[in-house]
C-alpha cells in the first residue's frame, strides 16, 4: 500500500516533532521524489510508484545496494528505510549534473571507471540482474496488461537475443554488485562522482553496467576503448565485443521497460516514444556488418 506525503514523513523517527519544508523534485519517470529540509539539512524521500515490483524492484535489495555504496561514499548517506514499504530517505547531494558531452572526456571517463570498478568489488546482496530474463519478464508482463505495442520486427529481435546469449555463455562472466540504471541523471558532482536511484541495482555481469553507461552517455568506439581501458586497463577483442553486444541488452531491456510501463503507469510521459526510440537504436546495432564477428570473438 503506498503513503501519502504527510504519512510517509511522519514514518520518520528522526523528523518527529521537528519543523519540516518540503519540495516536489520533478524527473522522475517511475517514483515521486521529494526534498525535505529539516534544522539545516536536506534530504530527499522517494515515494516508490505503483506496481513498481512488476518492473522487476525489490526495495529491500535497493536498500542492501545503496547502503553498501554508501560506505565507500559513492551514493548518498541513508537516514532512515521506511518499511514495509520500501521508501528510502537519503540525504540531499549538493552537486552539479554532469553533462553527457562532459562525461564523454577522456578524464571523466577515467573517473567513471574507478568509480563503477569500486561499486564492482562490493560485497554480494540478495538480488540478480539478468538483461536475458528482464526482456522475457517484460514482456510477459506486457502482454498479461494488454500492451500491443511490440515493434514489428520483435521476433527478429528476440532471435537476436538469443543468439547474443548464446555467445556469451561460453564462458562465465565476471559478476559483480551492478546498478543497472547509468541514466545520465543518475549522477551528480560534489567534488566526487556520486550515483543515485539504485532500485534495478543486483548482482549480475559488469559488463552490463559498462555498456549500461556507453549506451545511455551516446559513447563512440573510441570512447568505449577509453572506458574499458580505464576499467581493465587494456582493451582486447573480446572485451570490446562484449561492450558491444551488451550496449544492444541495455537498448532492449531499456525498450521492453517502457513497453511494460505503458500498461503499468500513471504518469504523464510517453512511454511508447521512449520504447520506440531504443527499439530503433538497438535494431540498427544488431545490422552492425561487424555484429556477427563480435559474436564469434566471445
Amino acid at each position: 500500500m503506498s503513503l501519502s506525503l504527510e504519512d510517509a514523513l511522519a514514518r520518520v523517527p528522526q523528523w518527529a516533532k521537528k519543523e519540516l519544508k518540503t519540495s516536489f523534485l520533478a524527473g522522475g519517470i517511475t517514483n515521486k521524489n521529494y526534498r525535505v529540509d529539516v534544522e539545516g539539512e536536506s534530504y530527499v524521500l522517494r515515494l516508490a510508484g505503483a506496481k513498481t515490483e512488476l518492473l522487476g524492484i525489490n526495495r529491500n535489495a535497493e536498500y542492501a545496494a545503496h547502503r553498501a555504496a554508501a560506505s565507500i561514499g559513492v551514493a548518498p548517506e541513508i537516514l532512515h528505510f521506511i518499511e514495509p514499504e520500501g521508501y528510502i530517505v537519503a540525504r540531499f547531494i549538493q552537486g552539479r549534473p554532469i553533462p553527457p558531452d562532459e562525461m564523454r572526456r577522456p578524464q571523466a571517463l577515467g573517473r567513471v571507471a574507478e568509480v563503477i570498478r569500486r561499486v564492482h568489488a562490493l560485497p554480494s546482496i540478495p538480488a540478480t540482474f539478468s538483461p536475458f530474463r528482464i526482456v522475457e519478464e517484460y514482456e510477459r508482463v506486457a502482454r498479461e496488461h494488454g500492451v500491443n505495442t511490440f515493434p514489428d520486427n520483435y521476433p527478429w529481435l528476440r532471435e537476436r537475443m538469443t543468439e547474443v546469449e548464446a555467445a556469451f555463455l561460453k564462458e562465465p562472466f565476471t559478476r559483480g554488485l551492478c546498478h543497472n540504471d547509468f541514466l545520465n541523471e543518475n549522477f551528480l558532482d560534489d567534488g566526487a562522482i556520486r550515483i543515485l536511484d539504485w532500485e534495478y541495482a543486483g548482482m549480475g555481469d559488469i559488463f552490463f553496467d559498462l555498456a549500461n553507461f556507453s549506451v545511455n552517455h551516446g559513447l563512440s568506439d573510441d570512447d568505449d576503448r577509453l572506458l574499458l581501458e580505464a576499467y581493465f586497463g587494456e582493451v582486447t577483442p573480446r572485451r570490446f565485443a562484449r561492450q558491444k553486444l551488451m550496449k544492444m541488452m541495455s537498448d532492449f531491456r531499456e525498450a521492453m521497460w517502457g513497453v511494460v510501463q505503458q500498461g503499468l503507469s500513471a504518469l504523464d510521459f510517453d512511454f511508447r516514444e521512449y520504447a520506440d526510440k531504443h527499439f530503433q537504436r538497438m535494431t540498427q546495432n544488431f545490422k552492425d556488418p561487424r555484429y556477427t564477428e563480435w559474436l564469434k570473438e566471445l
